[in-house]
């Protein structure tokens, strides 16, 4: 009886431990970490269980590389009864692994110098899917009449030239406010870490180097947009339309919305003292100087950093951004956004701390001590942002949410008072530091709408005051608010859209983008959970789907990415872009031990055409339309040597019921087939300027055409994510087209010929076959192909009697001789790293 009554026992306490683990959840930071930075993770339970230790394993091999007793229970939080920090800090080693406690497991994750990598860049995505007038993501046009003045008893109704900068979130709204607040962190981002941004985009937005960073050129259009909302040094406008833009989903270049029947385009707001609203609602409005000191600092910050890349653009600048300051000392108070039909605006409250930015940014621009002795001033006035440490504010009553003038005042080794402006930061963070202390995310920044912004702005001061002081006090809960908008939250998912790419981040943000059209908001912030009491009081806010984070819901705290929540899962643009200078700072930190960021190749039209040009590794890239003579002996060569190809058929190819069978040995041999259009058509003339011969409908149909004929066999859309265009020749707008679709235009590297194995003897730039080895041999002896994506076709006209495919494993061979390795796609485009 005495050991029925023991088994009994265990049995429960199995079952007890079972249970406990099916509610137990361990949270980790989605992208990774740094191998020298600190680690935690942070399990979650809703049951009350007793950690002492955990593990690291390798998620390759299986194995416990490493076990530690480092442990500190936090109790219950949110959703959870009980909940732990689990520190594995000092565990360096780069892979890939996952955190184990008992049978509970996290997701897999990666430590790594890379983990940060191009992530500023990533976020710069979004802006550029922001922009009014040409919209680089549509390639289309829209809100080109703004604007007609309201509110400017000298200039009431007339017009207004405004069309250009970013829409502000969901809607369509614009706000100096935050467009000035954007313009400036860019430029911050760039000013402190230019090695951290790449050049892939025009100053358009379209995909296609133009040997300007992304970032400046982002910069530069938010600053042409700031110039015409200050026509005339007396003249400040502060936003373009109003609360009538909530008219439901549109996309922006076929908005609706009529705001007067007499004027053509949306109204335009001054900045004043005056309490503005046009219908119910009105806000409280006492000055200008929140606004003038916005445009302030953003036109000193570009007459820092834009010179370098527009020395003429910058000549006003300076003059711009000293009228600016002196208009918000002769207008001092806030200038709010505007309300219309509801009670919703945003309700600024400070300016000191806009008008010490501005102070700090011409002093560093200038060298007057003027400026020095007033920024100093104005931080007097406003010590800390007065939202730290509180448990609620008011929507934006204290924006930015960074103060970044301390900063700004003091990095100048010129400033005898940086101590003073690092001691200024370290009162905030302390109050947010002993408001998060007691809970294993040691969050305690608030949870109002936008609480995504609060963190980001927590992370950077943090930050900053490091920077300036090299004080290791608040590291900790840095890394851990850093974390947390990674996925280390009671919902384990990321706060940025498709970042990282292999886990889980937004798919449902409130967009119309997303609504109507199915397309990604990619790189954008969303506002963040809120408090429950938030969530239940906001108006018009219903779930359209199931709540697939439901049991992670708590009466503190709520969260879901569904379109129909624009309290917590709707992008923000300066939210965004405030984002942007910390992440850089964190790619720059890691480059600063020797990391060296991969190196991946696009050409004019944004098409990726290289991999990573740091490593002997080469892709055998084959396409075909009419012609597949040549598959089975370049079958048996790649099987032969273990070699993956990759293979991009049109739809023609792919509905030849003669290729099914070699189709079938491709996929069976786990080689990449790809979509190479469906009816082989020429998307654009041969002419420099690539003019387009197909609409935007025209050509998504043909690629959507060839997906669904490659379904057929076997091959999904999402396990096919790169597009190789026919004739190997496309424009920027096919590229963008490509991409709203989810996919990723590539071609093949130039610098040989092999491409003109299709040549046959009658065409006046026919190659033999020995022509093409000999500059393939060539150019890897002076240039190297490292990353080349090698391109060759399947098959080619019985005319061609030299064939080159013939030649292929001799070509292996002296390749694999001279050091490289043949690869698949996915290894040498390593998505991760681009």
């Amino acid at each position: 009886m005495k050991n029925r009554g023991l088994l009994v026992l265990f049995l429960f306490c199995l079952t007890l431990a079972s249970a406990q683990e099916e509610k137990s959840w361990i949270r980790i930071n989605n992208l990774g970490y740094l191998p020298q930075s600190i680690k935690v993770a942070v399990l979650g339970s809703k049951a009350k269980m007793k950690v002492t230790s955990f593990s690291l394993v390798d998620a390759v091999t299986g194995k416990q590389v490493y076990s530690s007793q480092k442990v500190t229970p936090k109790g219950a939080y949110g959703p959870f009864e009980s909940s732990y920090r689990l520190d594995f800090g000092d565990f360096e080693q780069t892979g890939r692994y996952f955190i184990k406690v008992n049978a509970i497991t996290s997701p897999e994750f990666d430590i790594n110098a890379n983990v940060y990598d191009n992530t500023a860049d990533f976020l710069l995505k979004y802006m550029r899917q922001q922009r009014c007038g040409y919209n680089p993501f549509l390639t289309d046009s829209c809100h080109l009449d703004d604007g007609y003045i309201i509110y400017n008893p000298k200039r009431e109704g007339e017009r207004i030239d405004v069309t250009g900068g970013w829409h502000d979130a969901t809607d369509y709204l614009q706000y100096t406010a935050t467009s000035a607040n954007a313009v400036y962190q860019l430029l911050l981002a760039y000013r402190e870490n230019p090695e951290a941004f790449g050049d892939r985009f025009q100053a358009n937005g379209l995909p296609g180097k133009n040997g300007i960073p992304d970032v400046i050129d982002e910069a530069k259009f938010g600053m042409d947009w700031l110039k015409k909302m200050n026509p005339s040094p007396e003249e400040y406008y502060n936003q373009i339309a109003d609360d009538r833009d909530h008219a439901g989903y549109r996309l922006p270049n076929k908005d609706t919305v009529v705001y007067n029947e007499n004027r053509k385009g949306r109204p335009v707001y001054l900045a004043s003292a005056e309490k503005q609203g046009l219908k119910k609602y009105q806000n409280r409005s006492t000055g200008v100087a929140s606004t003038a000191g916005k445009f302030a600092s953003s036109f000193a910050m570009g007459g820092m950093v834009l010179k370098e890349f527009y020395p003429n653009y910058t000549e006003d600048l300076l003059s711009r951004a000293v009228n600016a300051y002196d208009f918000g000392k002769k207008n001092p108070g806030v200038s709010q956004t505007a309300p219309c039909k509801g009670p919703y605006f945003y309700e600024e409250e400070n300016w000191h701390d806009d008008m010490e930015l501005a102070a700090g940014a011409l002093y560093n621009l200038t060298g007057d001590d003027r400026y020095k002795r007033e920024g100093i001033d104005f931080a007097d006035q406003e010590q800390v942002s007065p939202w730290m440490g509180r448990d609620t504010v008011r929507h934006y009553q204290y924006y930015p949410f960074l103060n970044a003038g301390h900063f700004e005042l003091g990095i100048s080794g010129k400033n005898e008072k940086a101590k003073d402006m690092a001691a200024l930061y370290k009162k905030g963070l302390e109050a947010i530091r002993q408001r998060g202390k007691d809970n294993a995310f040691l969050i305690g920044t608030p949870f109002v709408w936008c609480s995504n912004n609060f963190v980001t702005a927590a992370v950077t001061q943090s930050h900053m005051y490091h920077e300036l002081t090299g004080d290791n006090t608040y590291l900790e809960m840095e890394a851990a608010l850093r974390d947390w908008l990674f996925g280390c939250n009671p919902w384990g998912t990321s706060m940025i859209v498709g970042l990282p790419e292999h886990a889980d981040s937004p798919v449902k943000p409130h967009s119309s983008l997303t609504v109507l059209e199915g397309y990604a908001t990619y790189g954008g912030l969303v506002d963040g959970p809120v408090y429950g009491s938030i969530f239940n009081s906001l108006i018009g806010i219903k779930l359209e789907e199931e709540d697939s984070y439901a049991e992670f819901q708590s009466d503190l705290v709520v969260y879901h990415d569904d379109v129909g929540d624009y309290s917590t899962n709707e992008p923000t643009m300066d939210g965004t872009a405030s984002l942007v200078y910390y992440l850089s700072s964190m790619e720059a930190r890691s480059q600063k031990t020797g990391h060296q960021k991969a190196n991946f190749t696009y050409d004019d039209s944004g098409a990726l055409i290289r991999g990573n040009t740091s490593e002997k590794k080469i892709n055998l890239t084959f396409t075909g339309d009419q012609y597949a003579d040549g598959l089975p002996a370049i079958l048996k060569v790649l099987d032969k040597h273990q070699i993956k190809g990759s293979f991009f058929f049109t739809g023609n190819f792919y509905r030849n019921p003669k290729y099914a069978g070699l189709i079938k040995k491709l996929k069976d041999g786990g080689h990449y087939l790809g979509a190479h259009s469906d009816k082989h058509l020429l998307y654009n003339d041969w002419s420099p300027q690539k003019k387009l011969l197909v609409s935007q409908e025209e050509f998504q149909q043909d690629l959507l055409d060839n997906y669904e004929i490659m379904a057929q066999h076997g091959v999904q859309k999402e396990n096919a994510p790169f597009f190789l265009p026919p004739y190997e020749w496309n424009s920027s707008e096919i590229t963008q087209w490509t991409n709203q679709l989810d996919l990723s235009l590539i071609n093949y590297t130039p610098g040989t010929i092999s491409h003109a194995d299709y040549t046959t003897p009658d065409m006046k730039n026919y190659r033999s076959s020995d022509e093409i080895m000999e500059s393939i041999l060539a150019y890897e002896a002076k240039e190297g192909l490292n990353g080349f994506l090698l391109l060759t076709h399947v098959g080619t006209d019985p005319k061609r009697t030299d064939k080159l495919y013939a030649r292929l494993e001799g070509l292996v061979i002296a390749l694999n001789g001279r050091g490289y390795e043949f690869v698949s796609l996915d290894e040498v485009l390593d998505k991760k790293n681009r």
